[in-house]
């Protein structure tokens, strides 16, 4: 009984971990992982984590990421899978596939790529088919 209280801890622990690159790094290669990560440098491949991962001004990421939640401030391109929210601060530049719960863009940033956005997803033609039989 004790065990298992120890073990869930011991896992949302290792979940709030931080990794860093570095600025002046450049990484060729997948990287997968349970913590956060914060990107200074560059990576080349793909990033797959259940934390969160922060590009930074420098940051650059050419390939796939797949993670909880993301906030750019660098660049993007490639494949970006976000389940929950993709933030996008003025200094970012993403090109590519977006599929994220949420997004969030502040003015200035470049978006440049299809997006799909997951979650409470409303079926528009049901609506507007309920609308007209209201007004009929």
């Amino acid at each position: 009984m004790f065990s298992n209280q120890k073990k869930s801890k011991f896992t949302n622990e290792i979940s709030k971990e931080q990794n860093r690159i570095s600025a002046g790094t450049i990484i060729t290669g997948d990287i997968e992982a349970k913590g956060g990560f914060r990107i200074e440098g560059t990576l080349k491949g793909t990033l797959k984590t259940s934390g969160k991962v922060v590009i930074s001004k420098g940051g650059f990421i050419q390939g796939n990421l797949d993670c909880q939640n993301a906030d750019f401030e660098g660049k993007f391109l490639g494949k970006l899978i976000i389940h929950e929210t993709l933030t996008l601060r003025s200094s970012a530049i993403i090109e590519g596939e977006v599929i994220a719960g949420k997004l969030a863009i502040e003015p200035g940033a470049a978006f440049n790529a299809s997006c799909e956005m997951k979650g409470a997803l409303k079926n528009v033609k049901k609506d507007e088919q309920k609308q007209n039989e209201r007004s009929a």
